[in-house]
């Protein structure tokens, strides 16, 4: 008889889990049976995502009694299809701006089915700048205009290559063609080889996060890192930037390795995030655990002490991506979530539903019209773009 593969048995287990959650639907937040195994995905284990949640996770395994597998998935794509496509995990740790790319199939995304997640909790505001080498001769944005630079580019991600061949143009004051002209863009097939590449040698400035392990290790390598400045008061250069990048905020670096301590940037949130249909009564109680035992988790990482309702709470009042109903039910309980959150929330899910209704009706014509689903496919990309005219996009709400 033909042994199951271990993929098979996971996604069987959820799977149950699914079942075993599904049916405590009425039960009192005392009697809820948590599912015997839960599956958390996260970027690489050179992230501060997996590493911080890796701090909680086995906190609460022993307070619930589940078993929790954090397994990291450093390819974007990937994760997102095991939570949305293949269901071998359950919640997932996502930058919003990902997610923007996920729902509104931009680049690479535009051939991955379309599909709608929710909100549970906010995971962490991530710190986001651009790094050189401690003896790189760039010591400004405007340094870059003069072009023959190498910036790495994270393909791995195509929020973070968009960010560099097109973002940064635009700060720049440059047109994606120009870039291309003026500079050399050096592959990264993960985060680690992104931010790695500055003291290796093999580009002269990387896209990279404050908190993250492996930022840290390229702090002590000979001759350390700089941050180079972008700072809020340049509103012309920020408006470019945000044009291609609207989910980032404009701040100071406040967390993070030392050489990025006040340093003027931006800020990713870190969301974690599940499917619509999700039991109601699990994420009610993920909700509830993650409030009423941050005092247990908060100091296991510095990025898990981002994660206290307070945060949570600031987020929700700008966040354009829904809230999972289960979340909703439990802030609404503890006095968090208003009527005023119900009709943001309820334009959100909306326009969620919006994108995914148009980019499933353009890969049904594709389907149809014989047009390969790629989206380096000219034809492909003709027809999405047909189906989400119109629609808006996720931004910020400032």
């Amino acid at each position: 008889m033909k042994q199951p593969t271990i993929r098979l048995s996971l996604a069987t287990a959820v799977s149950a889990a699914a079942i075993l959650m599904a049916g405590a639907g009425g039960a009192q937040a005392a009697e809820f049976k948590w599912p015997r195994l839960l599956v958390i995905g996260t970027p690489g284990t050179n992230s501060g995502s997996f590493a911080s949640t890796n701090g909680w996770a086995p906190i609460l395994q022993k307070e619930v009694g589940t078993t929790i597998r954090v397994v990291p998935e450093d390819n974007e794509p990937m994760r997102y299809r095991r939570l949305t496509e293949r269901k071998d995990i359950a919640i997932t740790s996502v930058s919003a701006a990902e997610m923007r790319f996920q729902i509104q199939g931009i680049g690479g995304y535009a051939a991955t089915a379309p599909a709608a997640q929710r909100l549970i909790w906010h995971h962490n505001d991530t710190p986001w700048g651009y790094v050189v080498s401690g003896d790189s001769k760039l010591r400004t944005m405007d340094d870059l205009k003069k072009g023959g630079y190498r910036i790495a580019q994270g393909v791995f991600s195509p929020p973070m290559s968009f960010t560099v061949t097109r973002a940064l143009p635009g700060y720049l004051g440059m047109t994606e063609e120009e870039a291309q002209k003026k500079f050399t863009f050096v592959p990264a097939s993960s985060y680690a080889e992104n931010c790695r590449s500055v003291v290796e040698g093999k580009a002269d400035i990387a896209y990279c996060a404050s908190t993250s392990s492996i930022t840290s290790e390229i702090e002590g390598a000979p001759g350390s890192i700089r941050w180079i400045p972008m700072p809020a008061t340049e509103t012309e250069n920020w408006a470019r930037y945000l044009e291609h990048r609207p989910m980032l905020v404009p701040a100071s670096m406040a967390i993070g390795v030392s050489t990025a301590r006040g340093v003027p940037a931006s800020v990713s949130n870190f969301v974690y995030a599940v499917t619509p249909e999700t039991d109601a009564e699990f994420v009610y109680n993920v909700a509830k655990w993650m409030h009423k035992s941050y005092a247990s988790y908060k100091d296991t990482h510095p990025l898990a002490a981002r994660m206290s309702l307070e945060l949570w709470r600031e987020y929700l009042n700008r966040t354009p991506l829904p809230v999972h109903e289960g979340t909703v039910r439990y802030l609404r309980e503890i006095g968090a979530w208003t009527d005023k959150d119900d009709a943001w929330n309820k334009a959100a899910i909306e326009k969620m539903d919006r994108w995914v209704s148009a980019r499933k009706a353009a890969m049904e014509e594709a389907r149809k019209s014989g047009v390969k689903i790629d989206f380096k496919d000219e034809a492909f990309i003709r027809i999405h773009d047909k189906h989400t005219k119109g629609i808006e996009g996720f931004k910020t709400r400032l």
